[in-house]
């Protein structure tokens, strides 16, 4: 059989983060140590008392059948109990939640909801992939805003050819940022605000970093700024602020309105979060300030090591105020991709190239703080050698 892959499939690129795998694999098939710095997913486990609640909830039958779309009424309202004390922000849990499979379906879902072929959208260059895909998958145009380090990694929103605005129906924005580790103001969320309402734009904010924030700054949320719900949603994770990645479980925010599309895209897709597990995350964001302060110590001494130990070495690698990555400017003779490929050769260590993130990332690589720090400076004395004696 001649098999012939849609035209969507084959206009994206390939996944990135299934061509570090297959990277990683052949090294590790080869004998080598090597430290795995290129994916984010957080290598602590889930907090105790999540995992004791889900033990529970998995022994109640009840737990077992289809999940409601929305998720259960209990769940909604202990995120929003969440958004309230985290970030003052008000939140109807009936209309203004929805739980999601993970914000990265969610995020790769919603074009589906207001993209129709041939419709356009702003997409963040570097950004996490899906903000593409997604886009690309409703038969949408993707209209990339790069994100420069003399714009501190923020989209300069006022260089968009007006008549590139006025066509693009959503924007994709995400702070604290990934890749770069970027993080914004209110001012930058006021302008997106304005922004957005000028041109008609659907805002859709990813904000999955807010709780890995470093030396007491706290990120805020698109949401505290007046008039972002009238214009978008935004999408939060308990996959990172709670070792929870595996376990699928996010929310989508903001604009009702707005959220009913996405929730009629999910009722024809899926069939929701698996009870117990929502029972579990119930657990998890009562406890979030104990868990969160607990994660960031451990991040913090992990990201010194990294960073303080490279910046001995002679490499002028920032120091994130927020996530977990490192988004190190490449040494001289290099590109993204092959001081990738130079960091696995010589030093078993896996990176992942800017460029993978789209092509303004060129010019740097990611490495992340999800290993212990014990290996964090191994790693730095596999660079230092590798590279700068």
């Amino acid at each position: 059989m001649k098999v012939d892959y849609a035209d969507r499939l084959k206009q994206l690129p390939p996944y990135l983060f299934e061509e570090i795998d297959k990277a990683k694999q052949k090294a590790i098939d080869e004998g080598r140590p090597i430290i795995d710095l290129g994916v984010g997913d957080p290598d602590t486990p889930t907090p105790d008392i999540v995992i004791k609640k889900l033990q529970e909830a998995v022994l109640d039958p009840s737990t077992h059948q289809y999940a409601l779309n929305r998720g259960l009424s209990e769940l909604r309202s202990e995120m929003a109990k969440w958004y309230k004390s985290r970030f003052d922000v008000d939140l109807d849990p009936d209309t203004e939640i929805l739980p999601l499979l993970g914000s990265k379906e969610g995020i790769a879902h919603v074009p589906l909801a207001f993209i129709n072929p041939g419709d356009e959208a702003l997409v963040p260059n570097p950004g996490y992939p899906p903000y593409n895909s997604g886009v690309i998958f409703a038969g949408g145009k993707v209209n990339f805003m790069p994100l420069l380090k003399e714009n501190s990694f923020l989209p300069d929103l006022d260089v968009i050819d007006p008549e590139v605005a006025g066509r693009c129906k959503l924007m994709h924005i995400n702070y604290p940022n990934n890749p770069t580790g970027a993080v914004c103001d209110e001012a930058f969320y006021e302008k997106v605000v304005a922004f957005a309402k000028k041109y008609d734009i659907i805002v859709c904010s990813d904000v999955a970093y807010t709780e890995m924030g470093f030396d007491g700054y706290k990120p805020i949320s698109f949401l505290e700024v007046n008039g972002a719900k009238d214009v978008g949603i935004e999408f939060h994770s308990l996959s990172k602020t709670f070792n929870m990645t595996g376990w699928r479980v996010a929310m989508a925010v903001g604009n009702a309105e707005l959220l009913n599309g996405l929730a009629k895209v999910k009722a024809n897709i899926d069939s929701g979060i698996f009870t117990a597990v929502q029972v579990a995350s119930i657990e998890a964001l009562k406890n979030a300030e104990a868990i969160k302060e607990k994660m960031n110590k451990i991040y913090t001494e992990r990201r010194d090591v990294l960073v303080n130990g490279l910046r001995e070495a002679g490499w002028d690698v920032p120091r994130p105020r927020a996530t977990f990555y490192i988004w190190a400017p490449v040494l001289e003779g290099y590109d993204s991709t092959s001081m990738s490929k130079a960091i696995l050769e010589k030093a078993d260590i896996i990176a992942t190239p800017g460029n993978g993130f789209g092509e303004s990332g060129e010019g740097y690589v990611r490495m992340t703080l999800t290993v212990d720090k014990e290996k964090l400076s191994e790693a730095v004395d596999r660079l230092k050698k590798a590279f700068f004696s």
